[in-house]
C-alpha cells in the first residue's frame, strides 16, 4: 500500500485463548479428542439456564416492542432497577443516568481505552486479562503498563510496585481491578481495595472496575462492588451478564459511573461514551428488557448459590489433585471459574518433552516447538494439547513474565473433570522428569 495502514499499536491485539483453538484444530483433524479448557463459556461446558429463564426470555420475544430500538443508554426501566440495586449495597449512590449499555462487556472495554488520548495509560494486574490489556496497549501504541499479582502471596496484587509505577509515570490516569480475578480465581480482599482508592487520591486517578464476575464467589469467599470501597474517587464499574446467568451469546454489558462530576477530565470521558452509543443508536435490546425480570425473580438468588456452590467443588476437587504437584505455584480459587498454574523458576528447559503416540501428531508438535524464541509454558501447552488432548492457555499470552497456564473450573461431568486434571498432573510430573 502506498501508506502504512496499521499503528503500531495493533501488534498488541491478540487473544491467544481463541488463538490456541486454530492448533487444537490442526490435530483435531488427524483424530485427536480434544478436553477443551481454554475459554469461559459455561454453556458450552454444559451449564443448562433453568426453564424460569428461558420462559422469561420466550415472553419477551413474542412482544413487538422488543424488535424496536431502545434509548441510546439503554432502556430506562433497567437502567432505573440496576441503579436501586446498586444503592441497596451502600456506598456510592446513582441514578438511572449514570449507567450505560453496551453490545457485550468487550464492546465497553473497547470504548473506555478508545477515546483516551494515547499518552493516557490505564496500569492493569499482570497476569492480564487480554480484552483489557490489547485494547489498553493498542489505544496507547506501546507494550501494557501492569502491576504484579504474586502466585506465592495467594495471587494478591504487589501494593508496592503498584505504587511505584504510578509515581514513576505521570501518564497513568487510572487502576484496573478485575474482581474477582480473571485469569487467577483470586478475589481481594476489602483492606486491598481500599489500598487502591488511597493510591488513585494520591496521584488523581480513576478507577476501572471489571466486575463481571462478581456474583461468582464460593468457598466462603466475599467479592465487593466497587461502589462499596471508592469514596469519592471517579471510577468506573463493568457488568454483564454472560458469566453469571450464564448468557454470553445475549452480547450485554453495562458501565456504571461513579462520581463522575468530582472531576471535569473524567466527566468528559463519560460524556464521549455517552456520545458514542448514541452514534451507533442503541445496543442489544432483548437481555437488557431481561434483566428486571430475571434478576429481580426471587428464584435468581438460589440459581447463583447453586452455581457457585457446584464451581467450588470443582475448585475443591482440582485443588486435591494439583497441589500435591512438586514444581508448580498453586493456589485453589474463591471467585470467577479460572485457575493460573505456574511453573516455578528453572523448572522449565528446551529438551523437555511428552510422550507422543501418533506420529503425525509428533510432526506437527516438533514443527510449533521449533519456531525461534519460543517462550517455555507455550513449549508445555503444545505437548499437553498433543500428548493428552488438553487445550489450556499459556499465562505468558497473559501479558506475565511468570511461565504457566490458565484452565477453567466449568466442566459439568465431575468424571471427565477428574480425567482432565489427573492428565494434566501426570503431564506436568512427566515433563519435568524429562
Amino acid at each position: 500500500m502506498r501508506k502504512k495502514l496499521l499503528r503500531t499499536g495493533a501488534d498488541e491485539l491478540s487473544y491467544e485463548i481463541r488463538g490456541i483453538v486454530k492448533k487444537a484444530e490442526q490435530l483435531k483433524k488427524l483424530g485427536a479428542n480434544i478436553l477443551w479448557e481454554n475459554i469461559g463459556d459455561p454453556v458450552q461446558k454444559g451449564a443448562k439456564l433453568p426453564q424460569w429463564i428461558k420462559d422469561t426470555i420466550s415472553e419477551l420475544a413474542q412482544q413487538d416492542d422488543t424488535y424496536s430500538y431502545c434509548h441510546s443508554k439503554g432502556v430506562l426501566e433497567t437502567r432505573k432497577f440496576l441503579a436501586a440495586k446498586n444503592n441497596a449495597l451502600g456506598g456510592v449512590q446513582i441514578t438511572e443516568e449514570d449507567i450505560l449499555f453496551f453490545n457485550g462487556l468487550g464492546d465497553a472495554i473497547a470504548k473506555v481505552y478508545q477515546y483516551l488520548v494515547p499518552p493516557a495509560r490505564i496500569i492493569g494486574p499482570s497476569p492480564a486479562y487480554s480484552t483489557h490489556s490489547s485494547a489498553e496497549a493498542a489505544h496507547a501504541n506501546d507494550h501494557p503498563i501492569t502491576y504484579n499479582l504474586d502466585p506465592q502471596n495467594n495471587w494478591f496484587p504487589d501494593m508496592d510496585d503498584l505504587y511505584l509505577k504510578v509515581k514513576y509515570n505521570p501518564n497513568v490516569v487510572g487502576i484496573l481491578i478485575i474482581n474477582p480475578d480473571n485469569p487467577t480465581g483470586m478475589v481481594y480482599p476489602l483492606s486491598i481495595l481500599k489500598r487502591f482508592v488511597e493510591i488513585a487520591k494520591e496521584f488523581d486517578l480513576f478507577l476501572i472496575s471489571d466486575e463481571i464476575y462478581i456474583n461468582i464467589t464460593y468457598n466462603g469467599a466475599r467479592a465487593y462492588s466497587l461502589a462499596q470501597y471508592i469514596d469519592d474517587v471517579p471510577g468506573i464499574a463493568l457488568k454483564g451478564l454472560s458469566k453469571e446467568v450464564p448468557w454470553p451469546g445475549s452480547r450485554c454489558g453495562w458501565a456504571k459511573f461513579y462520581n463522575k462530576s468530582r472531576d471535569p477530565e473524567f466527566e468528559k470521558l463519560c460524556s464521549t461514551l455517552e456520545n458514542a452509543k448514541m452514534i451507533e443508536v442503541s445496543s442489544t435490546k432483548l437481555p437488557q428488557l431481561a434483566i428486571p425480570r430475571i434478576m429481580g425473580d426471587t428464584r435468581y438468588q438460589d440459581h447463583l448459590h447453586n452455581n457457585n456452590e457446584k464451581i467450588g467443588r470443582r475448585s475443591k476437587l482440582i485443588s486435591d489433585i494439583l497441589k500435591k504437584n512438586n514444581g508448580i505455584y498453586f493456589n485453589a480459587t474463591s471467585g470467577a471459574f479460572y485457575n493460573t498454574i505456574v511453573f516455578k523458576e528453572h523448572v522449565l528447559n528446551a529438551n523437555q518433552a511428552l510422550k507422543i503416540e501418533d506420529q503425525r501428531v509428533k510432526n506437527i508438535v516438533e514443527e510449533w516447538v521449533s519456531q525461534p524464541d519460543i517462550l517455555p509454558d507455550k513449549r508445555f501447552v503444545y505437548y499437553l494439547l498433543a500428548a493428552k488432548g488438553i487445550c489450556v492457555v499459556p499465562i505468558s499470552s497473559f501479558c506475565s513474565d511468570l511461565r504457566g497456564f490458565r484452565v477453567t473450573l466449568l466442566e459439568d461431568d465431575e468424571e471427565l473433570l477428574r480425567k482432565t486434571f489427573t492428565g494434566i498432573s501426570e503431564a506436568i510430573e512427566e515433563y519435568i522428569a524429562g
